[in-house]
């Protein structure tokens, strides 16, 4: 399992806000909802992403934007058009004054704007990123990603599109998913590019004998990893791998693999029901204390103040 595939596992993906937008020109939102990550596609009509610090780009119907949350972003018709609209965390729509707008421009389920004929049709999702795995990705994306229809495309934005405004039982869990491969196969396009700034531990993984250490060590933080029994699972020397390992990754294997554990443990202390000794079991730690001790000289606070400082979903 490399990093990316870690947006497709672990606690996050539970509860995303995923909304039908149509809206009639002129029109302009305020993104102000403090959210890591978001993603705009846009299904009819056209839109323009407006930076606060950079050139506004245009989105045509078929395109579609990431946006890593560093701060506020306006989402309009026109980049002219000073936003009306302020799009708060949790769904929030208000006036700029602070007015409600949620039940007034509600057009059916998890479909809002100011005509439900509009010419403007597009899918917005977004949801906080808590996992550190995931981390890793956010920090590797550029402030926008943005692709025309004839660059990409995925039948993922109509079926997420259909799913929106169904309201059956399991939804959520099923838009959820869907959202997640929808934003996974637009960062991985985006790696893809031959002119793409690649991070290391991405493209670390097409390399035959890191990538499949690195698989692994994701796939199994819980066995008693040595750099032998490594080796021999990749069918390289220690040295080589040893050797190969920190000059693709930065750091030795066993001390990745401890960032690893970390980092998943994290993880897992965002799950309520999970006890300590069992995600210490999980990531390769025989007991709770054990993994309290580590996690504490590795990050400062122990894991139940780690648990305890992260808000709940």
């Amino acid at each position: 399992m490399d990093a990316l595939a870690n947006l497709l596992d672990g606690p996050r993906g539970r509860g995303a806000f995923l909304l039908r937008t149509i809206m009639e020109p002129p029109w302009s939102l305020r993104m102000n909802d403090d959210a890591p990550l978001g993603l705009v596609a846009m299904v009819r009509g056209t839109s323009w992403v407006v930076p606060d610090t950079a050139a506004a780009r245009e989105l045509r119907a078929g395109s579609v934007a990431v946006v890593n949350g560093r701060g506020p972003i306006t989402i309009a018709s026109d980049p002219g058009i000073a936003p009306t609209i302020v799009c708060g965390p949790e769904g929030r729509r208000t006036t700029l004054d602070g007015v409600s707008l949620g039940e007034t421009m509600s057009l059916g389920v998890r479909t809002w704007g100011n005509n439900s004929d509009g010419a403007s049709l597009m899918l917005m999702g977004c949801y906080q990123f808590r996992g550190e795995i995931s981390g890793r990705v956010l920090d590797a994306l550029p402030p926008r990603i943005i692709f025309d229809s004839d660059a990409w495309s995925s039948p993922l934005v109509s079926l997420l599109g259909d799913e929106i405004t169904t309201d059956g039982p399991g939804q959520q869990a099923v838009l959820d998913r869907l959202f997640d491969l929808l934003l996974v196969s637009v960062i991985r396009a985006w790696f893809d590019q031959a002119d793409a700034d690649v991070p290391g531990w991405y493209s670390a993984h097409q390399d035959p004998v890191v990538g499949r250490a690195l698989r692994c060590l994701h796939e199994q933080p819980s066995r008693p990893w040595t750099v032998a029994r490594l080796a021999a699972e990749t069918g390289a020397s220690r040295s080589a791998l040893a050797r190969c390992f920190t000059e693709r990754m930065g750091v030795p294997p066993m001390t990745y693999l401890k960032e690893w554990r970390l980092a998943r443990a994290a993880d897992l202390l965002l799950d309520p029901d999970l006890t300590l000794d069992a995600i210490a079991r999980r990531v390769g730690y025989s007991d709770g204390s054990t993994l309290s001790t580590i996690f504490k000289n590795a990050r400062g606070v122990s894991p139940r103040q780690y648990r305890e400082a992260v808000p709940a979903e």
